[in-house]
């Protein structure tokens, strides 16, 4: 009966050691496993931190080398901005030169400009603008006195009529108020073929004649000949068709261009051109 109930003491003993370290088996197994995700996700991090680290240290050497680019252009940067400030000083300074020489040029055709507003003011006063027949007006800074020819000439006739020596005489007084000026008398005439009575051939020949004509008339009336040209323009610069009565009577007259001589103007503008250009 003893050895009965020592073994089943045995028994029951054993059955209570096995319970403990299966209970124990299973915490331990339950640490393990909270270990072990504690361990994955730290080598997640540690992963993670050591590609980030080598991103930052990519970085690292881009931003030194970017820094001693920096550096270096810095230093060229000021070397040309240096160059680049001298360079705008002098340009800055040619400049000026040419403002001036510009300024100096624009006087001169101010000047210009002035005279002959002046010349035209007078032109008016004297010559009488109210007549039809005579215009005077201003083109690219020349003055034009315009004087219809049955003002001047009787029909094919290149003699000039009384009525017209009274006309020229008025201008005749203005441009000898300008001594330095020429005066380049023209003659129109419209497209009507000119009969040929020996000394003239065509209207080319009567145009040029006409204009003779009245130059004689002026250097009668004071006007230096040195300050006068003739010149025949002839049928080819009408100002109208030549289709009718009204239009070719329109298209035969005289203009007088009176105008700063043209070889001084001419000089003063390429000395000032010379002078704006340095050479």
């Amino acid at each position: 009966m003893k050895r009965i109930l020592l073994a089943l003491s045995v028994v029951a003993l054993l059955a209570t050691s096995a319970c403990g370290t299966k209970k124990k088996l299973a915490e331990c197994e339950s640490k393990n496993k909270e270990i072990q995700d504690l361990l994955n996700t730290a080598t997640v991090k540690l992963n993670t931190c050591l590609s980030e680290k080598e991103t930052l240290l990519g970085q690292m050497d881009y931003l030194k080398k970017n820094n001693s680019d920096l550096i270096n252009n810095m230093g060229n940067m000021t070397t040309l901005s240096t160059k680049g400030a001298q360079n705008i000083e002098k340009a800055l300074e040619s400049m000026k030169e040419k403002d001036l020489k510009i300024t100096r040029l624009q006087d001169a055709l101010t000047k210009k400009d002035s005279v002959t507003l002046a010349l035209v003011t007078s032109l008016k006063k004297e010559v009488g603008i109210s007549d039809p027949d005579i215009q005077v007006n201003v083109e690219k800074g020349v003055v034009f006195i315009s004087i219809a020819d049955k003002l001047l000439f009787k029909s094919g006739s290149y003699m000039v009529s009384d009525r017209a020596k009274e006309v020229l005489a008025k201008v005749a007084k203005v441009v000898n108020s300008k001594p330095t000026f020429e005066c380049m008398v023209e003659g129109h005439t419209d497209n009507v073929p000119y009969k040929s009575n020996g000394v003239l051939l065509d209207n080319w020949d009567l145009s040029v004649k006409r204009s003779t004509s009245i130059v004689r008339v002026l250097t009668e009336l004071g006007v230096q000949p040195k300050q006068l040209i003739a010149a025949g323009r002839g049928e080819y610069v009408p100002l109208v068709d030549n289709n009718s009565s009204d239009n070719r009577q329109t298209n035969r007259r005289t203009r007088i261009v009176v105008m700063p001589k043209i070889d001084e103007f001419y000089e003063m503008i390429e000395k000032e051109m010379k002078n704006l250009t340095g050479k």
